[in-house]
């Protein structure tokens, strides 16, 4: 009952946030957050870290994302995990951010999967690892992240954690492109060019 009652309040506010300017927005997703909801906390960070209704502070941004991963919301703990990547408003880490990816995508965040792919290619605080880079970009992928895709689509085309096969790759761009990533179309479109000069 607890749970229905957040989430009808995180519903009122945000459609009432929708209708008021982003001044106004901050204000309620300030007043609710305060009150306990995660959800709104996620919100407010939103527009802290792109300076949305409030000065941006980077800093402010990653409280209230923290509150958010706290409170089980996926993807608080994406966001937050981007600004550790990033070192916005809190020290650069990329082992901290690997762990909060990893909470966002158990937590179902297709994106928190994706980022945490990214990681595994780059090898940077996290040990290189492609084949686990690849598995979490096709759980992205599964999930609708179009990032996800591509990146999969990369792997696929590179050999790197996956047999090499660029009719996989051709698929995942094309599934990245259709999700709305303009990368993800210029690759496909690269990748049946290099297909079609096959013999």
């Amino acid at each position: 009952m607890k749970k229905i009652v957040a989430g009808l309040v995180f519903a009122l506010v945000s459609f009432a946030a929708h209708a008021a300017t982003p001044d106004k927005d901050a204000e309620l997703f300030q007043k609710a957050c305060d009150g306990g909801n995660a959800g709104s906390c996620y919100f407010l960070g939103r527009l802290y870290a792109n300076g949305k209704g409030v000065e941006q502070n980077y800093f402010r941004a990653a409280e209230l994302h923290q509150k958010a991963c706290d409170g089980g919301v996926a993807r608080g703990c994406s966001n937050l995990g981007f600004l550790y990547v990033n070192g916005r408003g809190v020290k650069r880490n990329d082992s901290r951010a690997a762990e909060l990816f990893q909470k966002a995508c158990d937590g179902g965040d297709a994106l928190g999967c994706s980022n945490l792919g990214f990681l595994y290619v780059n090898g940077k605080d996290v040990k290189q690892n492609y084949f686990r880079a690849a598995e979490l970009h096709q759980k992205a992928c599964d999930g609708g992240d179009a990032l996800g895709c591509s990146l999969l689509g990369l792997l696929y085309a590179n050999g790197r954690g996956v047999k090499q096969s660029w009719e996989e790759a051709l698929k995942y761009f094309g599934r990245a492109c259709d999700l709305g990533d303009q990368d993800g179309c210029d690759r496909y479109k690269k990748a049946t060019e290099r297909i079609s000069a096959s013999p």
